[in-house]
Order: C-alpha cells, then structure tokens, then sequence
C-alpha cells in the first residue's frame, strides 16, 4: 500500500465551499488545506494567489505551515500547505471579508456538534473493522449501523421509532404500522441494481428512526451494492441539489435517484479514501443552513 493511499483525509463544506482537512500522526490533529480556507472566507477569484501573497505579507502564517499530501480533482495526491487550526484562527484574523465571523462560528461548531462527532464515528466504522460485522440488507444490519454513528450522542441510537415523523410536509410511514412495514422492506429483492435501489428508496420512505435516517442507509445501501453486485456507490459523482431532488421525488417516481446512482457506481469496494469521502459527502447532503 502506498503513503497515499494510507492517507486519512476529510472534507467539511461551508456555504457548498469543500474545505479540505488532513490528519496528521506526528502532531495528532487534522490540518486544514489553506487555499481552501482562503477560498470559503475571502471573495476572490484566486485563492491559491492570494494565500501566496498573504504568506509572503504575514510570516508567522508561513513558519505555521507545512506540506501534507492532499488528494486533487485528479485523484492524486501532492503536497499541499496546510495549517493547523492556531495558524487557521490567524488567517482569519488577517484577512479582509465580510464572511469571517460566519466561517468562525462554523469553526466552532464542528467539534461540538453532533454531526461532527456522528461523522468521526462513522469514519471509525470502517477503521474499526465493524462494518465488516454488520449484517447486509437487513433491519438489524441498519440498527447496527445507526447505533454506531449515534451511539452516545441519540438516547435513541439504532432503535426503531415509537413516533410520527415528517420532514418538509412529507410525512414517513406511520409509526403504527412500522414493524410490519420493515419486516416487508427486509424481504425485498437485491439481485440487480434496480430492486436494490428500489429496497433503498423504501426504507427511506419509512425513515425507521428519529434521526439520521439518510447517513446511515446510505452506508447500508452501499454494503447491500457491494454483496450483490462488487460495486458502491462514489458519492462525491452526485450533487447535493440533485440527490435531495430525486430522493424527494422518489416515493412517486424513482427513476431520477436509479440514474443517479447507476452512474455513479465504481468497483473500489475497499477504497478507505472512497468511503471517508462518500461519508463527508453523505453529511453534506443533510447540512442544511440555519
């Protein structure tokens, strides 16, 4: 195995912008790319000229920053200047934005939130090893991918709802006749992609529990994809508008979500980077604005 396919990499998005981060083990914290910093704060054209100049003009940015292997829009790696979060708190400070007190208080929130927290632990899923235990296609297996990523952060981590639920004016099968509906949902077929997608949108439609419904079928789906067929799905191919667009439409018509993920289907089942990415994204899709 090569460095970089060894290298743990995140992606967080502020106001759509990808900011990526990456870990490193000899200071045990995530750095964060700084041409993606100076391109979520500041309205220019050209973050990475303007990192330069701003290096050249603020010295203590400079000796606070090192080269890490980032993954490019070509899918190698190459040494980035990244920043740890003292030197990203400086850069903020020594730029001119009206977006700086925005970027500052979604700093803030992402080691406290419980989507961030949720994230970490869906990243350990598969450090773990745990996701090779889970059971495939089943109600149990969603359970115990729900209790994972939840798990002390939702008292009601991989249980089944006991309540109605809606979201946007679409109200998700009714708690009543939940256990009946899983149970159907369970048996549906998986030998094609077809049924498969088609057993996914279901499940979505009962949305079994309170919260996080979306981040953890997702992983399900692509488990269920990667037994019947060797394949997943490459989450960072499909926009976010576009997902939730089809996935709305979908209780009536799923063919928007079947193109959707038949074209975005790769045969890298084990790419640790594909998952940690298809995990970033998959938050992404249910980041919404306050």
């Amino acid at each position: 195995m090569s460095k970089a396919e060894t290298v743990k990499t995140s992606i967080r998005f502020f106001d759509d912008m990808p900011v990526r981060s990456v870990w490193d083990d000899e200071t045990s914290q995530w750095w964060t790319c700084a041409v993606d910093a100076v391109g979520a704060i500041v309205d220019t054209k050209n973050p990475r000229v303007y990192w330069a100049a701003l290096k050249k003009r603020k010295s203590e940015l400079f000796t606070k920053c090192k080269q890490l292997k980032l993954p490019a829009a070509d899918g190698k790696y190459y040494k980035t200047d990244v920043i740890d979060e003292t030197a990203l708190r400086s850069l903020i400070v020594n730029v001119r934005s009206a977006r700086k007190e925005v970027f500052e208080h979604w700093l803030d929130s992402l080691n406290s939130s419980i989507d961030e927290r949720s994230r970490l632990k869906a990243y350990e899923l598969f450090e773990s090893g745990q996701i090779n235990a889970v059971e495939v296609g089943t109600v149990k297996g969603l359970q115990q991918i729900h209790a994972y990523i939840f798990g002390g952060l939702y008292d009601f981590a991989g249980q089944i709802r006991s309540k109605n639920i809606s979201k946007g004016g679409f109200m998700f099968a009714s708690a009543v006749y939940l256990p009946e509906i899983l149970a159907s949902i369970e048996k549906m077929p998986e030998s094609s992609l077809e049924e498969i997608v088609r057993k996914y949108v279901e499940m979505n439609i009962a949305h079994p529990f309170m919260e996080g419904n979306g981040r953890s079928m997702r992983i399900w789906l692509d488990l269920i994809l990667k037994r019947s067929l060797n394949k997943v799905v490459e989450w960072s191919l499909i926009g976010k508008q576009e997902y939730m667009s089809a996935m709305k439409q979908s209780p009536s018509d799923d063919s928007a979500v079947q193109a959707l993920i038949a074209g975005a289907l790769t045969e890298k089942t084990d790419d640790r980077e594909l998952f940690m990415k298809g995990i970033d994204y998959s938050y992404y899709y249910e980041y919404t604005e306050e």
